[in-house]
Parts: structure tokens; sequence; C-alpha cells
């Protein structure tokens, strides 16, 4: 709790705001929670509540828990107004709420305890009937959660904006060893932790034309007559800071039709026409990232994006205008942040509101805008900085072409001026692409409108810099900054790892779950034999639950004796699985020709999801598995090496897998990765890297030490400079004798029952392209594996080398990465607030209000 003062908070009917009996933190009061919930919300008796009925009556009985500290932030904000930081981001991988609000409240025993009174002994049986909610795709999303956490965790005033997703990406099966999508219906039976406010509903239009007209001052202004419109309803997610009474909101809007029944229709016997508005208006909000690969995928993207974005500026404006306070004060209220491209569409909605709505002029509603405005970049690749052709654009937002217009009009002078008849940078920097199809450039509309735009890690941004955007760099080198990534080691280790959290907690306290730099002090045990035995046991405790998983999941028995060397992340061809196939191919070739002296046995796990649109990606999916199913089933395999790939992988399974991997492969081709966050977790779990130099892996390897870090491959210098030279794969092969015998065993279909055409896109790609220098970097990799090998045998060295890891993890916490955000970009102060009506007293003091 905060130590601050009280906020004298003037609450028509505190018993209501702060109900002694859905605020107690004791066992007691959260079985009474529960009780009321299966008899008033769900109609159940306690003998016939299922598993599902338990887990909806605790998770609404902590909700209510949530209500007291949510409702008190957002009463201090409007008594008080101080400014909030505003997350635009088209993900939020969240993950289950259940078990992460158990520990922000502190009430993880005394919700077991009530459990048990309901015959259920282990919670975990709840815990996993909690559906993962689809609001995202992987570490953009998964960024966009562990920073709103952190938001709340440091009492910095936050509202995360995004969509309510009705399906997911989708859920990944395996069949015949190919990826199989099948519809995320992750709402299919409710979802407690959302709580609806249609009241505060915001109209989107779309399409339509433009028109000029003068004001009652004879001002010449535009107004945009769209031809379409939607609802957008907000629905909140608290979201609990850690041990704080800071409850932020993530705030994701649902889309509605503003007619959803046309009678005349059904009348006349036109039954879809009857609600065909309704069907296409909640489109907008069916989907996470249609296919873009027609017309109409990139038309409803389109449109998901300006949804969302228009809604999220709503927002913020109207509550400048309940609270009395005038529009020109939005930079001092509202700090507005695009996580990524996708809502960069903000800067001419913001504008077109500005202009349009409240009939400032250009002037004044720019200055609002770019002081308003920050861009956080996450990709280096061409293909994710989305170019939107002016042909959809303009059919879909015309008013906003014409902002965009005038936008670049203005900033394409201001170049003039500094390099006079340079054409060839007024089309490199123009927010309008003139080369080939015309199309508006998303990425600098928002680097142009935005006062800081930031890479996320230390190579990243200095790519960004030199690279990606060197002409920006040149005109406002003050506007690039760097702020590293991070997570929250609450989910991802005090919640996820159990074992090492008690582990820590009896060692140095708990201190560190809000300060992750405490970490250090286990150094003071790092030559300490009875600690490392102690720490080793902890690690093979949770792997032997994720051997139990695996068996489960697949069928397939694996030793938790054995290295566990794990590659979990969106498959995609930078990332480089197909380099670690190649390196299990080699490894299985040794074993079978006697040259395993030395290696360790590995049970080597693989896990991510393709995009349903890439084929390659996918093409490696059932490669990995082809490769499973061959050694698997190879008795000389037996105790020697294991290969698995874990369906549907997310956050839950995240959770699972982190702590129990004692290898983390983070080998994407030099310069391609812009941070990554699962390296972060890895380590965090105290798993070992094995990686190139590329995105945050750099700074990993600073942190932990070069001789804690398993480093191979090419530079990006040094991929650039390959480039440069014309890169030649297939005259590597004939130098590289384990590399030809694993490529002639792929050509002869040995992992495809004999089919030799199966993989051959791929090994077609790998020894004419290899667009991502698998090949070039083959044998380093092979080499450091072997070291690999060497370090597990020394057990000692290993588990001190793992401790070490994890002490030295501090600077990885998203809690830094926030407070580098709060004092460099968003310039927000922290805003405790203290709840002056008792609040039942918790487990521990700090745990509720004063």
């Amino acid at each position: 709790m905060s130590e601050t003062s009280p906020l004298n908070l003037h609450l028509p009917t505190p018993a209501c705001y702060a109900d002694a009996q859905r605020s107690g933190l004791q066992a007691q009061d959260v079985f009474e929670g529960m009780t009321e919930h299966l008899f008033y919300t769900l109609g159940k008796l306690a003998p016939t509540a299922s598993r599902h009925d338990l887990y909806v009556a605790l998770s609404f009985a902590v909700r209510d828990r949530l209500m007291t500290r949510y409702l008190a932030g957002i009463e201090a904000i409007r008594a008080t107004p101080a400014r909030v930081v505003s997350y635009l981001s088209a993900e939020f991988l969240i993950g289950p709420q259940l078990g992460n609000n158990l520990l922000m409240l502190g009430i993880q025993d005394e919700a077991a305890e009530a459990l048990r009174r309901f015959g259920v002994n282990d919670i975990s049986e709840i815990l996993d009937v909690e559906e993962e909610p689809g609001l995202g795709n992987g570490g953009l999303g998964r960024l966009a959660a562990c920073f709103l956490e952190s938001l709340s965790s440091l009492e910095v005033p936050a509202t995360g904006y995004g969509i309510r997703y009705e399906f997911g990406i989708f859920d990944q099966l395996i069949r015949d060893g190919w990826q199989v999508e099948i519809t995320d219906k992750w709402l299919k039976a409710g979802w407690p932790w959302e709580i609806p406010h249609p009241d505060q509903a915001c109209f989107v239009g779309f399409g339509g034309h433009t028109e000029t007209f003068r004001d009652e001052h004879g001002k010449l202004r535009s107004r945009w007559i769209p031809a379409e419109h939607a609802i957008g309803i907000p629905h909140d997610v608290p979201v609990l800071g850690y041990r704080v009474n800071t409850c932020n909101r993530l705030r994701l809007w649902r889309a509605d039709a503003t007619e959803s029944f046309d009678f005349y229709a059904f009348n006349i016997g036109d039954y879809y026409g009857a609600v065909e508005e309704k069907v296409g208006s909640e489109t907008l909000s069916k989907v996470l990232y249609p296919n873009d690969g027609t017309d109409e995928g990139r038309r409803l993207r389109l449109k998901q994006q300006h949804f969302f974005v228009s809604c999220s500026l709503q927002d913020m404006i109207r509550s400048l205008d309940d609270r009395g306070i005038p529009v020109r004060e939005f930079p001092d209220h509202w700090a507005v942040q695009l996580n990524d491209t996708h809502p960069a569409i903000a800067v001419a909605e913001l504008m077109r509101l500005l202009l349009d709505d409240k009939l400032l002029d250009w002037e004044e509603a720019w200055a609002i805008t770019t002081a308003s405005v920050a861009y956080t970049n996450h990709t280096l690749l061409p293909e994710a900085l989305e170019k939107w052709g002016l042909d959809l654009f303009g059919s879909l937002l015309p008013r906003h072409l014409e902002l965009i217009y005038e936008i670049n009009r203005r900033f394409l002078q201001q170049v003039r001026l500094k390099y006079p008849g340079n054409d060839q940078i007024l089309r490199r920097v123009s927010i309008i692409d003139e080369d080939g199809a015309k199309a508006v450039r998303m990425a600098h509309l928002a680097t142009v409108a935005s006062h800081h735009v930031n890479g996320v890690a230390a190579l990243h941004s200095d790519l960004v810099q030199s690279e990606l955007f060197p002409d920006f760099a040149a005109l406002w080198p003050s506007k690039f900054i760097n702020v590293t990534n991070g997570v929250t080691p609450r989910r991802w280790l005090a919640l996820a790892n159990p074992q090492l959290r008690a582990l820590l907690n009896e060692t140095i306290g708990d201190g560190w779950v809000k300060d992750l730099d405490q970490l250090r002090r286990l150094e003071a045990h790092a030559d300490d034999d009875g600690f490392l035995a102690r720490w080793e046991q902890c690690k093979r405790d949770v792997k032997c639950h994720l051997t139990s998983y695996i068996h489960r999941h697949t069928g397939v028995l694996v030793d938790p004796a054995s290295l566990f060397d794990v590659q979990v992340k969106r498959i995609h061809e930078y990332k480089r699985q197909h380099l670690n196939a190649l390196q299990v191919i080699a490894r299985y070739l040794r074993i079978k020709n006697g040259l395993d002296q030395g290696m360790a046995p590995r049970t080597v796990i693989f896990g991510g999801k393709a995009a349903p649109g890439y084929a390659m990606a996918k093409l490696i999916i059932r490669f990995i598995n082809g490769i499973a199913d061959t050694i698997n089933s190879d008795p000389d395999m037996d105790g020697k090496l294991r290969v698995i790939f874990l369906p549907d992988y997310n956050v839950k399974l995240g959770e699972r897998v982190y702590p129990a991997s004692d290898l983390s492969e983070q080998i994407s081709t030099a310069g391609k990765e812009a941070s990554g966050t699962g390296n972060m977790k890895f380590a965090m779990n105290g798993a070992l890297t094995i990686g190139t130099l590329d995105g945050a892996n750099v700074e990993i390897r600073e942190q932990v030490g070069a001789e804690h870090f398993f480093l191979f491959g090419h530079t990006a210098d040094g991929i650039v400079d390959l480039h440069r030279q014309g890169y030649r794969p297939w005259e590597l092969i004939a130098d590289m004798p384990e590399l030809a015998e694993v490529l002639r065993l792929i050509e002869q279909g040995h992992f495809s029952n004999g089919d030799g055409d199966l993989f051959r896109p791929l090994l077609e790609n790998l020894t004419g392209r290899d667009p991502f220098f698998v090949l070039a970097d083959f044998d380093d990799y092979m080499r450091v594996q072997d070291e690999v090998d060497q370090v597990w045998a020394d057990r000692r060295r290993w588990n001190r080398t793992s401790l070490i890891n994890s002490a030295r993890t501090g600077y990885f916490s998203s809690d830094r990465s926030i407070r580098e955000y709060v004092s460099q970009i968003w310039k927000a102060e922290p805003f405790p607030v203290t709840i002056t009506c008792d609040l039942a007293a918790g487990p521990e003091s700090g745990a509720a209000g004063g």
C-alpha cells in the first residue's frame, strides 16, 4: 500500500463503495463471496456446482475485491486530475486472470483454503478451467499486457485501449504433422473479468464523402459525411497492481450496429437484409488479424484499426468534457502511446476530432497532437511496416486522407528548407509512397507526428536510426530513443514458478517481486553447493510437471533428467526454427553413427503458431513434426534424444514451459529481431541462452556476462557484409560435410515417409537463396551446441551459471521499462490511491488500503 496521505474521496454511498463483505481478504471472506455468487449470480447450490461453476464464482468473488480499488482510482483522477497514459495496441495478450489477480491481492493461500471447503484440494484444478483471452498473437500483445501490469504496480494511472475480439487468432491443432487452425471460441462460456459500459458507447464512421463549408465566423472548414457507422461498446478489464490500491483498466471495444434489425426488410422476406447491418458492423470485432491477402481482408483490417482508435480518442476527449477541462489541455491529461503502426491512424483521427468537432485551427490542433502522441517501433521487417493503398484508404477514410495530404505537404516543406533541391530525400521521407502503387506509409505518419520514437532494444534502436529511418533521424536526432523491453516478474516468475519463488523468498526475502534488482543478492550463494543443489531440485520439480503435461498431450515420455532445450515463439523464417531442426538431425546422425560420446541427453521442445497464410512457416512445423516422429520411434534414440512440438502455444503453456527450460534457443538472424521477450522470461527462470547478437540478446549477454551466454553466428554487420559480397549458400555445403549429410537425409525423404518432394521447397529455399543465412551460421551453431554439452556435464558449473543468469535479470523487468517510458517519454507521475474507508485486513498489512 502507498504510504502517501489518504485521498478524501466524497462518495455518496461508502457502504456500497467498500462493502466489507465483498472486500475481505481472509479465507472465510473468499468462501462467503463464492457462496453468494454461486447462489445469486449462477443460480447454483454448492453440492451441484461444477469445476467451471467454482471457477466463475471464485472469479466474481475476486473481481468484487478489485472493484473498490478500481472505482477509487477513477474517482481520484476525477477529483485530482493527473496525466494518464493511454496505451493503444491492436493486441493485449493478457493471459489467464484468476491466478494473477490472486497473486496481486496476496490471497493465493486464502483462495486455496476456500476451495478446500468446496471439496477441491488442488487450486490448479480450478485455475486450469480458465480460457485464455484471445486478445493477442505474440510478443507485441504480451508486452502490452506486461506494461499495463507494471503501470499499475508502479501506481501510474493508465488505460490500455484495444479491441474485444470475439475470436482469437486461432487454436492450433497438429494433424499428420501439419498445423490446422480452428476457431478460438474463448468467450463461449462467458468471461467474468469484463465490465461492459454500453452507456459510454462511441459512434465511428466509414466511407462516404467530405464537403467544405464556412462556419459562423466565415472560416472555411470541412466536414465528413460517412456512408456507414458502427457503435463501439467499451468493456473494461480491471488491471490491479501488486500489493497496491492502483487498479488501472484495459478498455476493449466491441462493435455493434447502429440499427440491429430492419423490420421492413424482414417483413418483405429479405431475412438476411434484416440483419445485414448488424452482421457487417459486428465483423469489426470478430477476429484478431483478418487475412489481409484479399482486398476485403485488407479493408476489414484498416476498419478495425480506425474503429478502436477512433473510439479510444473520443473516449479520452469525452473524459475531459465530463470534467469541464478544455480540449486544449489534452496533452496535460493524456500521453498517447502507439504500440507499433497498427494504431498510427490515431494521428489523423485526433486531428479530425480537434479540427472538425472541436473547431480548433490547424496550428493548435497539430501542436496538441504532436505533444500527445509517441510511437514505439517493433520491427525492421518491411512487410510489418503497414502501408495502405490510396484507393482503399480514400474510399474508407476520405477525410483522414485529406488530413494526411495536408500533414505531408507541410512536413515536406520543412524538408525542402533543410535539403533544397534534394528530391530523393523527399521521396524517401514522404508519408505518401510514390513508388509503384501509391500508398500511405503508416510508420512515416507516426514518426512525423510523434514527439518521441523509440526502439525496443539497444541494437534495434540503433538500426531504426541507421537503416530504417536514417533521414528522419537526421532531421530530428533527439526524437529517437531506446527503451529496452521488459517482462513482469509477477506473472513470469512469482506466479509461473512457485517452487523457485519459495526458495527466493526464503533466501533473500520477497522484496524482489517489486524490485527485481534484489535478485543480485543470490550471487552470494553462487558457490554454496548446498544451495546449488536446492536450485537444481527446483528446476527438476518443474521439469517433472512439464514432463507429465507432455505425456498427456503428445503421448511421448521424456526424461526430466535430460537437458530441456527449448524454442517456443511465433514460427517465422527469421526466428530460424529450421536451423534448430537441422542441428537436431545432425545430433540424430551422430547418435546413429556412434559419435555421441560426450553428448548430453536432450529433450528438444518446439512450440509456436504460423500465420495461416505463411506457407513456409507451416512447412517448417511439418518438418519439425516429421523429425519428431522419426526420432521418437527409433529405439537408438532412447535415453539420448527426444523431439516435442507442443501444440497451441499460449500464455498458459508458457507458464509451464519457461520455468522448466534448461537451454533457451534465441537464434534469430542478427539484425532481424527487434527485441524478443521470451529470452528474458527464460533467463529470469534460470535457463542458459544460446543465441546470436540480435535484439535484447545483446543486453542479456552484457548483463549476465559473456562467460554465461552461448554466443554464435554472424553479427548484424557480418550479415550485411555477406549480402553485399553476393551470398551463395550452395557453395558452403562442400566445406561442411555434416551439413551435407543432414541435407541429403532430408532430400531422401527420411523424415517424410520416403516422400522426397515434401520438404523440397524448404531445401530449395535453404540451398538457393537462404534469405535468413541459416547455412552461414550452421557450423558455428553446432560448435557452440557442443560447448553446451560440455557445460551440462559439469553439474556444478551449469547450476551456478543458471543461478547467475537469474540473479542478473533485474534489468529486464517491465518495471524498469515503464520507469524509462514515464521519465523520458510520457512525463507522467505516480498517483498512489489510498482508500480512506477500512477494508477487511488482508494476509499482509500492505495488501489492502488503509
